[in-house]
């Protein structure tokens, strides 16, 4: 039998922990540290669920939001297992302290988020462990961070870049949006407590890149910018953070479907008419500040339920 040809990751390279820095080496990440440990929310008990009358809405209402809570835990548990795995990163590769603490804290927050849309399924009848149709499942099972980051051929910044500079600033503006639509007070509670959280992620992963920018060399720089066009192209426009940007089949069309059912209800969901100028704005936005902060140019994208380039 014929070996199996093992592709080697940062976790085949011994461990070298000392010396161990601890000292301060990105102030600004160190402090969004410190934020984040005064800003802790428990799912349980910072969400006024009583609140939350599942009788108040017809069974058609309650089946769409949980399915679109359901899809919203599935998002953020992605996340539980990336947070690590770059932490695994950031160790053994020895990047400054600032980021090892404030990842600790990412992968708690995480944590949470995925609870409490787990929470908000189960108020209103039951989580929903998996996509009713398997054709779904492609756009929103992983972006493929956590593979990622565990690759030592794949540098540390394009994968900062694409996640958090661009995935996590789209998810940003999506739970500002929710929050400005949704009138249920119970879900715009906990879309303001996820907000909460994104805030510091998205500048940690603008902090992190503007302290390693200039050093990257010409071949660095544009692995960079080409993580972020697969990110956008292949993740994003895939729709993963948003199900009318999948593929339309019979599978993206329930998911949609949901959608609209549960922002009629007031639940928390947004629809395509709603979202699709937030998306371009903050497509625009990224592209805009990666060219001030970075001079690093992003195409024009495309898609087929957006008119024109973007």
């Amino acid at each position: 039998m014929s070996a199996v040809l093992q592709v080697p990751t940062i976790l085949d390279a011994p461990e070298q922990r000392f010396p161990l820095d601890l000292g301060v080496r990105i102030p600004k990440i160190r402090d969004l540290f410190h934020l984040a440990t005064r800003n802790q929310w428990n799912p349980a008990t910072d969400v006024p669920w009583d609140e939350l009358d599942p009788e108040a809405y017809t069974e058609e209402q309650r089946r769409g939001a949980r399915m679109y809570w359901s899809r919203r835990a599935w998002g953020e548990y992605g996340a539980i297992s990336e947070s690590p795995a770059l932490q695994i990163r950031y160790c053994q590769e020895k990047h400054a302290p600032d980021m090892r603490l404030f990842f600790t804290i990412r992968s708690q927050e995480e944590s949470r988020h995925a609870e409490v849309c787990y929470r908000m399924a189960e108020r209103l009848g039951g989580y929903i462990e998996q996509p009713a149709r398997t054709a779904f499942q492609g756009s929103v099972a992983t972006h493929g961070v956590r593979k990622l980051a565990l690759d030592p051929e794949v540098p540390l910044e394009g994968i900062i870049a694409a996640l958090v500079c661009a995935a996590e600033e789209i998810a940003f503006d999506v739970f500002r949006h929710l929050i400005e639509i949704t009138p249920n007070p119970v879900a715009k509670r906990v879309c303001k407590l996820v907000m909460r959280d994104e805030v510091r992620h998205c500048a940690f992963g603008w902090y992190f890149m503007n302290t390693r920018i200039k050093q990257l060399t010409p071949d660095q720089f544009e692995r960079v910018r080409q993580a972020v066009i697969t990110m956008i192209e292949k993740v994003e426009l895939n729709g993963y953070h948003s199900a009318w940007l999948a593929p339309s089949n019979p599978a993206s069309d329930s998911e949609i479907e949901s959608d609209r059912i549960t922002w009629e209800a007031g639940l928390g969901a947004t629809v395509e008419e709603l979202e699709k100028p937030v998306f371009v704005d903050s497509i625009a936005r990224i592209r805009r500040q990666m060219k001030e902060s970075w001079d690093m140019e992003l195409p024009m994208f495309r898609h087929p339920k957006i008119a024109g380039e973007f």
